[in-house]
């Protein structure tokens, strides 16, 4: 599944291609990819225009300007598609599909624009879906009520961060970390480089971290996050990003995946070992528990 930075390198994509666009009709192949009423595509999705298409955590929404929005979660092998008569660029889980001819056996939902072009939603395993809603009622979502502040926003701050940990004292701070109720969008890849660069061991308790802990990890959280943006992401064998571009953050990884190869920190042999039911990379040097 996509990472924050995953997400909103597709975002930034797909807002250079469909914002501006008309929905002239819909089609799909599947109920749960598309889980809408026919009322309220014709009278609130057709004849719409795209006016921005937004990230929450992992879930990516487009507004229309009827004031409803399109809520998509791509789960774990979807993919968007925007293809016209002169290019195309694609979103998503690496199949064939995305240089594939579309409409193809993968393809959930196919949105036509008005200018000809077209928007698909791909999805092998059909997890992931599409639903209509008024914006207003977006943020009501039980995923969106349930899911915790966005590390990089604006105004969250070092003192905030370290409040959301306050009912999770006794976890362990990974599991802290990828608990989405805590935190928006942190995953296994940004909890351990995190973890590294804040030299802390990602098996001690929340409450034996000090301030300077906290301060550390809000720090390298936000550092990692931003970097992955800058480079399309970290996924690559898994997803790339709206130009077809595989994510290159982990050619800039510090510790994940280089098990066995020496921190370049303090040049001990980086280990995997298992936190939170999820394998884990640290330095036994550098991240004493």
């Amino acid at each position: 599944m996509p990472e924050l930075p995953e997400v909103e390198t597709i975002k930034r994509g797909l807002n250079k291609l469909i914002v501006g666009q008309k929905i002239s009709t819909v089609s799909f192949d599947n109920v749960k990819s598309f889980p809408n009423t026919d009322e309220d595509v014709d009278n609130f999705m057709l004849g719409a225009t795209i006016i921005e298409v937004k990230r929450r955590a992992k879930v990516l929404i487009i507004s229309l300007n009827t004031n409803y929005s399109l809520v998509i979660h791509l789960k774990m092998t979807g993919q968007l598609v925007f293809v016209d008569k002169d290019f195309r660029f694609g979103a998503g889980h690496p199949n064939d599909s995305l240089i594939g001819r579309l409409p193809d056996k993968s393809t959930r939902v196919t949105f036509n624009f008005s200018d000809g072009s077209r928007l698909f939603f791909n999805d092998q395993r059909k997890f992931g879906w599409i639903r209509l809603l008024p914006t207003i009622l977006v943020p009501e979502m039980s995923f969106f009520k349930k899911v915790g502040p966005e590390p990089l926003e604006v105004g969250f701050s070092k003192q905030d961060f370290k409040a959301r940990f306050a009912n999770r004292q006794r976890s362990k701070i990974k599991a802290a970390i990828l608990d989405q109720s805590v935190i928006a969008g942190v995953g296994n890849i940004y909890a351990d480089e995190s973890l590294w660069g804040a030299k802390i061991h990602p098996g001690r308790l929340v409450d034996s971290l000090s301030d300077d802990d906290f301060s550390n990890l809000y720090d390298e959280i936000r550092y990692v996050m931003n970097l992955s943006i800058e480079k399309g992401g970290s996924t690559d064998r898994n997803y790339i990003d709206a130009e077809g571009k595989k994510g290159s953050y982990l050619q800039f990884a510090r510790v994940f995946r280089r098990e066995g190869l020496a921190c370049p920190r303090c040049g001990t042999d980086i280990i995997k070992i298992r936190v939170a039911g999820r394998g884990t990379h640290i330095c036994p040097n550098c991240q004493k528990i």
